[in-house]
């Protein structure tokens, strides 16, 4: 089985120009002692969007990859992936993202329902696990009430990775089921009894990426009770120790954060979880490398500058419909978005400022942030214009790239 290594990072790449600038970021942690494999994700919307095709993530990563002599292993990730979207990414990819989210909620058949509930009478009473402050405790209703919300999508999860293996060959990729883009998190036991489900759907699964109580807003920090996030973070891990030994799923398996870039406040709570326990990681970004590039332009100066401008008076004249698809994970108030016409006045130094995630910084927006994180397919409006500039200022641009992950990412997660 092709495995996926103990820490792993997701990183994105909207216009696959800066595969060698992130890859640089995972080099400098390796020699710091921390072995993290890079995965180059991108979904089909982002794809669609951009007008880009699977390979091109592919071809970058390969290219990134030979350039630097990189040794350790990579992947590239079929992000958010659905049954009807899948075969577009199946030559190209050797990690699947399989999202069933919009399948939550939807009711499986009474007889399904019944069936699980009578084979997993292991699930009833009250179950203790290292690692947790207090006991689980599922009764037989709630092991209906859950099936009835999540069976379907867990049978959903496994036709996709059926499909995917038929195509590929069960032995060549790696699976992800993601259950994070919905308007509920998934309590610790109804983790456990959904990792039963997956089990009996014969997947071998290697991370899970469940959603987790507070907001996961793209690209800046998470909103929430940091103790309530630290506790059940810690009882989904021991969840899945659990599982994997009572389910015989894969021994690597591991909890997946998603839109996980720029959650400042909860890197040193997963940092101390990993310590103590010894789990491994999936992190995944959320599209913040094509804010460095913006970065990158605007300090640049000149025509990158005014192209950064350009695309935000584009983006606030045109905030709901570039909000629309994201309104689950933005929460921006217009009120505070900087007038264009002041924009158009700014230095590339203070729109560097505006934009960079730098809290501590008096300039930062985190409303300007948000707004240009999901703008990303207005640079590609800009088409050629917008790549030569990245090309023009590939040094400054990717500088920012490398060390927006190394510094502000990597370290806070795994270095002291």
């Amino acid at each position: 089985m092709k495995t996926l290594a103990k820490f792993s990072f997701g990183v994105g790449d909207r216009f696959a120009h800066q595969a060698k600038a992130q890859l640089q970021a995972f080099q400098m942690l390796s020699a710091q002692g921390v072995d993290v494999v890079p995965v180059w994700n991108k979904s089909n919307r982002e794809h669609s969007f951009i007008g880009s095709q699977p390979q091109s993530v592919l071809d970058a990563a390969r290219s990134a990859v030979q350039q630097l002599a990189w040794q350790g292993p990579w992947h590239v990730d079929a992000d958010h992936i659905r049954l009807e979207t899948v075969d577009r990414f199946v030559s190209s990819s050797d990690f699947f993202t399989i999202d069933v989210a919009d399948s939550i909620g939807k009711p499986a058949s009474n007889a399904d329902v019944d069936a699980f509930v009578a084979a997993h009478g292991e699930l009833l009473g009250s179950l203790e696990l290292p690692g947790m402050t207090r006991p689980l405790i599922i009764s037989p209703d709630e092991i209906r009430q859950v099936a009835r919300k999540y069976l379907l999508a867990t049978q959903e999860a496994g036709a996709i990775y059926r499909h995917i293996a038929a195509a590929k060959g069960e032995d060549h990729f790696i699976a992800e089921v993601s259950m994070d883009e919905t308007d509920l998190p998934q309590t610790p036991p109804e983790l456990l009894i959904i990792l039963a489900a997956l089990a009996d759907q014969r997947i071998r699964l290697q991370t899970v990426a469940p959603k987790f109580t507070g907001r996961f807003n793209k690209g800046v920090d998470y909103v929430g009770d940091l103790d309530q996030f630290e506790q059940e973070f810690n009882d989904d891990l021991a969840v899945i120790a659990h599982a994997v030994q009572l389910y015989r799923l894969p021994d690597n398996l591991k909890l997946s954060v998603h839109s996980g870039s720029d959650k400042f406040s909860l890197y040193p709570i997963i940092r101390r979880a990993l310590a103590r326990t010894g789990a491994g990681l999936h992190l995944k970004t959320a599209g913040t490398t094509w804010l460095e590039e913006l970065i990158g332009l605007a300090e640049a100066g000149g025509e990158g500058l005014r192209l950064a401008q350009e695309i935000y008076a584009y983006a606030h004249s045109h905030f709901q419909e570039l909000c629309a698809p994201y309104a689950s994970v933005v929460d921006i108030d217009p009120e505070k978005l900087p007038d264009p016409q002041s924009v158009s006045q700014w230095s590339g130094t203070q729109f560097a400022h505006t934009l960079r995630h730098v809290p501590s910084n008096p300039h930062f927006n985190p409303h300007f942030r948000q707004l240009l994180h999901v703008s990303f397919k207005v640079a590609a409006q800009a088409g050629d214009r917008y790549t030569q500039l990245l090309q023009d200022n590939d040094l400054v641009v990717g500088r920012q790239v490398t060390e927006n992950l190394y510094q502000r990412h990597f370290l806070p997660l795994f270095c002291d």
